[in-house]
């Protein structure tokens, strides 16, 4: 027995046990996926002084903050399949809210499903890809089956009973396109999102012992604005401003990077205020169930083996240049909040000034949770080197794009004009099909608002050349 050492006792009892080695598998990460339905940069973690959002504020302050992240399109349907595959609009070919990325890519392998390849249990709640909100809220809308393993559609008072409620301030082809709201005497747990907070809390208690990948999809703060009562409580309209606006605003870019004709739809300077009340509201609201997952995670305590990943599919404008919700390329509509937390993050309570885009988050997760057998295809980068180091030297702009249709008229058919945007952490270029109709540049350091385009000014030929090609080659290094 004395020549028995403490290592060959462990060795022995590995391999009655079964084993092999010394060292136990490492345990797979988990990813909580948190998805928020046109939300805008309004949070108190990026620095706005109103909106109440202590929660998202919690995440952020345990993981790094991107400050400048972007999406590939301001608009739902292509934003989402486009982050969700890994490919750029043009490759995935979804450039509206009616196609679908399987009609032309029918064998990409999405995010979650190469999660499920390397073993994990993927489920969602509520919208991770399109849904016409609120028409589709309670259906799959757009999802993609092959994605998840169980999926849950909550469906609460906000689309059952209260939207005959509601209090609409724009002309409108549907309450999914105007600004309508409602303050709800319901409380938190009836509405669709606190029934969608409450689905995916069930799938963390039925899988905490297996790998997971969550996909929790908040509807709000996407209109129709219906929160309870007590979030528009927090926001007393006296301390509710307009976004300043001169008539003259709509004039310094081309006609084509406008949306909201007329300008702000119209509505009264009371009106605006109003609507973005709501707005606020329904953020708040949002964030008080984001508070719900992670409290769970900690009850279940697994906050410390889960990646967390919170974003926005597209930002929303709340009257810059006269504009209402998204659709454009202005800084408002294709900048999104990105924050990426928990397992796999060294840097804590930190902002990323970097320029990154929702393209990047796939090759991030797969990265973090070493999963084989992604694609070389994707478009965009991990991140990982971003959240040791939010300063490390990176040299990548985001690219983002809108699309106009002028309808057919006569014996001339539908003309589609494409608008890209190339976002540096300086400057934003952008060109209506290639410059043909309209070229802009903007200058951050100097002109936050937006309120001068230097393409016409002396000094800049330069400049706007470097960046029309930078852009002209990413456009066509991302075409399908």
């Amino acid at each position: 027995m004395s020549n028995i050492t403490r290592r060959s006792l462990l060795l022995c009892s590995a391999a009655l046990l079964g084993g092999s080695s010394l060292a136990a598998s490492p345990k797979k990460r988990n990813v909580l996926f948190i998805a928020s339905d046109d939300l805008n940069n309004c949070l108190g973690c990026y620095g706005d002084p109103i909106v109440k959002s202590p929660n998202i504020d919690r995440l952020a302050r345990m993981g790094v903050r991107f400050d400048r992240s972007y999406c590939q399109f301001p608009f739902c349907g292509p934003s989402r399949a486009s982050l969700m595959t890994g490919l750029a609009p043009d490759t995935t070919r979804v450039w509206d809210l009616q196609a679908n990325f399987r009609t032309h890519l029918p064998d990409a392998v999405t995010l979650p499903q190469l999660f499920q390849k390397n073993g994990y249990f993927t489920g969602r709640a509520g919208k991770i890809y399109h849904y016409s909100v609120p028409d589709d809220i309670g259906t799959d809308g757009m999802d993609d089956k092959a994605s998840w393993n169980q999926v849950v559609n909550p469906n609460g008072v906000d689309h059952t009973r209260e939207e005959p409620l509601l209090t609409v301030h724009t002309p409108t082809r549907g309450i999914g396109s105007s600004l309508a709201f409602h303050a709800s005497a319901a409380p938190d747990a009836e509405h669709t999102d606190g029934l969608l907070a409450s689905a995916v809390i069930q799938m963390m208690e039925q899988h905490r012992n297996e790998p997971f990948f969550l996909g929790a999809g908040f509807y709000r703060p996407h209109v129709p604005f219906i929160a309870p009562s007590k979030y528009f409580d927090m926001y007393p309209l006296e301390n509710i401003q307009a976004r300043p606006f001169k008539d003259a605003d709509m004039t310094i870019s081309p006609d084509w990077a406008f949306f909201t004709k007329p300008a702000n739809w119209g509505m009264t300077v009371l009106q605006r205020r109003e609507a973005i009340r709501a707005y606020y509201a329904s953020i708040s609201f949002m964030d008080a169930q984001v508070g719900r997952l992670l409290d769970t995670l900690d009850r279940l305590k697994l906050t410390s083996n889960t990646t967390i990943v919170f974003w926005g599919d597209n930002g929303y404008q709340l009257g810059e240049h006269g504009q209402w919700m998204k659709q454009t390329v202005f800084e408002a509509a294709a900048r999104v909040p990105v924050l990426i937390s928990g397992a796999g993050v060294s840097a804590r309570g930190r902002g990323c000034a970097r320029t990154v885009e929702l393209l990047d988050l796939y090759p991030t997760l797969a990265d973090l949770c070493g999963l084989s057998g992604a694609t070389s295809q994707l478009a965009g980068k991990s991140l990982r080197p971003l959240l040791r180091n939010p300063n490390a030297a990176w040299d990548r702009p985001a690219v983002s794009q809108v699309q106009r249709v002028l309808p057919a008229t006569g014996s001339s058919k539908a003309t589609r004009i494409m608008g890209y945007s190339l976002r540096t952490e300086r400057y934003r270029y952008s060109f209506w099909n290639e410059g043909e109709m309209g070229e802009e540049l903007y200058d951050y350091q100097t002109d936050p608002a937006e309120l001068r385009d230097l393409t016409k000014q002396a000094g800049f030929s330069s400049l706007k050349a470097d960046l029309r090609v930078r852009l002209l080659t990413i456009i066509a290094a991302r075409k399908g």
